[in-house]
Formats: C-alpha cells, structure tokens, sequence
C-alpha cells in the first residue's frame, strides 16, 4: 500500500508518496489547483503503485474540489485532522516548515492512524455548513452595528437604556426609529443609518432560520427529534460532521468531537479528564444541546442527579451528558443516512 499525502494551499498542491514503511518515494507540486492539474496527480500516481490511498489535511474549504476530482476518478481518500500532522511532522529527522514536509506529515499521519474518516462527496452538509456559517457572519455583523447604535444613543440621550437583546426585535427597531426621526442632527442621521441596517440584518437572519429549518427536517428527521436540537444545531451538526458514515463507530465519533475523555491515570489511580482535542465546532454544539436537556429533559435532569450523588461535580457530570448526547447524535444521523439510502430516487423528503 502506497500512502500519498498532499498539503493542499489555494494556488498549489504538493503530494508527497511513501510506502507502508514511511519511507519517501516522490514528490510533486501542481502549478495550478484546477481539475486538469488534480488529474495529473493521479496520472503521476500511476507511476509509482496501483494500490494506494491518498491522505489530506482536514481543510474541506481548501481541499473540497480536489476530493471532488479524486472521488469522481475512483480514488480512495482519508482526512487527516491537524492535530495529528503537528506530531507526526515533530516526530520527523527533517527540521523546519515546508509544502513537501507538510504533505509528508499528513503522509505519515495516515499511516500510524488507519481508521481515519474516508472523504465522500457531502453536497447537503456543504450546503447547510455555508448556509450555517453566513448566518453566523450575519449575526456578527448585526452585533457590531448594535454595539455602535447603543453607545450612539447613549450620547444622544444618556436616560434611554434599552434591554440588552432590545435591538434584535422590530418592536424595539420602531421605537428607536420613531425617536430618532424627530432630531436632527449628525449623530441622529447616523443612528437611523444603523437602524436601517440592523433591521434589514434580521430580516436576512429570519430567513436563513427559514430556510434551515426546511432543509434540516427534510436532511435529518430523526437529528430533528432529538431533545434540545434544533434547525441551527442540527445545521451545525450535519455541517461539522459532513457524513456521519465515514466514523467507524460511535467512539470513533467521540473521539473527533471531543467529547471522549482522556485517560490521565498511573497506577491504582483511574482518572479521566476533559478532552480538548477534536472538532471544536462540534463540540460546542454538543455542549449547547447539553446545556438545554439539562434545564427541560427529564432524562438527562435525573441523569445528573445521579452523577451528583456519585460526588461527580457540575462540570463533570455535564461532559458524561454530552458524551452520552454523542452516541445519541451518532445513532440518529446514521438512521437518518440509512433512510435517505433506502427512499426510493425521486421521492419527495
């Protein structure tokens, strides 16, 4: 088996090849990142070995029309995550940062790790994963303009003190516009300016709301069902995940989420401790479903009660939840996988 790893930049690509052994056999660097100069890597591959996996540093937004061009031509590929390459490349005789070093890391990375996540074409999760993320920019964007209008009508008027989440409702957009088209004055004139634009921010919000909502119960049903997720942490979800099949196991989906905990014991001492490697995003979506079951689900309100009565605290009994919620959000997205396979082609969701 010839493992090929590529360090895959915007203009560029450099794959490094190397036998089961980890031994460097070949070197390449494409001019050019277009599906001429991804079909010419694999024509170079041929040289060297027949069977063979290719191995890229987890960064889809870099890499996703490579995996495009690869999977279309039947090639097998497996995502590294960066974590793994930063200790395979410390690990290394050769000194320094380079594209070859890089590729060769990723290289190495896949062979020590041979149950990483297979790459497939994810259209639905790239689409929910952009559609999630504009409306994060959105959201951003809107708290920007709604930090700049309060300190604005604090030096019009220092008695008018809205609530703190005032500004993203329209009700309190009227009030303010109201208020503010009987001054005139610069100050005025730019404050009804930020108005104009935080309303028309939430509108575009709304709608993207909208729009996930359709798409996530049409995408996961059974995501939908479970307590405490909705449209955005579902979106964020399949958007993070990006194909719940290529986990080999529910522990494996721990593992690159970050809810697994880590062993940190030595001899008669079995201890555990939080976990800060995995997919950030996707934890931080766990840990707010995590967060919501604990206030309204029955369930996991006993469940840490329990853990409390066993001298876990708080924080410790909230991470057995969110590992617990894993395996549940593991299970759901593989039926939800399950069940788009077997509908029938062209039946509507």
């Amino acid at each position: 088996m010839i493992m090929l790893g590529i360090d895959a930049h915007k203009r560029t690509h450099t794959v490094v090849a190397v036998d089961h052994h980890g031994r460097q056999l070949g070197t390449k660097t494409t001019n050019a990142t277009t599906t001429v100069d991804h079909l010419a890597i694999i024509r170079w591959a041929d040289q060297i070995g027949d069977e063979r996996c290719w191995a890229v540093e987890d960064c889809r937004h870099l890499s996703r029309r490579l995996e495009r061009d690869m999977l279309a031509a039947g090639e097998r590929i497996v995502r590294v995550p960066p974590k793994l390459m930063a200790h395979s490349r410390d690990a290394a005789r050769t000194y320094g940062k380079s594209d070859p070093i890089d590729a060769l890391a990723v290289a190495r990375a896949a062979l020590r790790e041979p149950d990483l996540p297979t790459a497939h074409l994810d259209d639905t999760a790239r689409e929910l994963r952009l559609l999630v993320d504009h409306r994060e920019d959105l959201v951003a964007e809107r708290t920007r303009h709604i930090n700049r209008l309060r300190w604005h009508l604090h030096e019009i008027d220092p008695a008018w003190e809205p609530d703190l989440r005032a500004f993203t409702t329209f009700k309190h957009l009227d009030i303010a516009a109201r208020r503010l088209a009987g001054l005139d004055s610069v100050i005025a004139r730019i404050a009804a300016n930020l108005v104009a634009r935080i309303r028309q921010l939430t509108i575009d919000i709304n709608e993207l709301r909208a729009d996930l909502e359709a798409r996530t119960e049409a995408a996961a049903p059974r995501l939908r069902q479970v307590h405490g997720i909705g449209p955005l942490a579902s979106a964020k979800l399949i958007g993070e995940v990006a194909g719940v099949q290529r986990f080999r196991s529910a522990s494996a989906f721990a593992r690159h989420n970050g809810t697994a905990p880590t062993p940190v014991w030595s001899g008669n001492t079995d201890r555990h401790r939080l976990s800060r490697a995995g997919n950030r995003q996707l934890n931080a979506a766990i840990h707010r479903v995590a967060l919501t079951q604990a206030r309204s689900h029955p369930e996991a309100i006993a469940f840490l009660q329990r853990r409390a009565e066993r001298g876990a605290t708080r924080k410790e009994a909230i991470r057995s939840l969110k590992r617990r919620l894993s395996d549940v959000i593991y299970r759901a997205m593989l039926a939800d996988a399950a069940f788009h396979q077997e509908r029938p082609t062209g039946q509507a969701a």
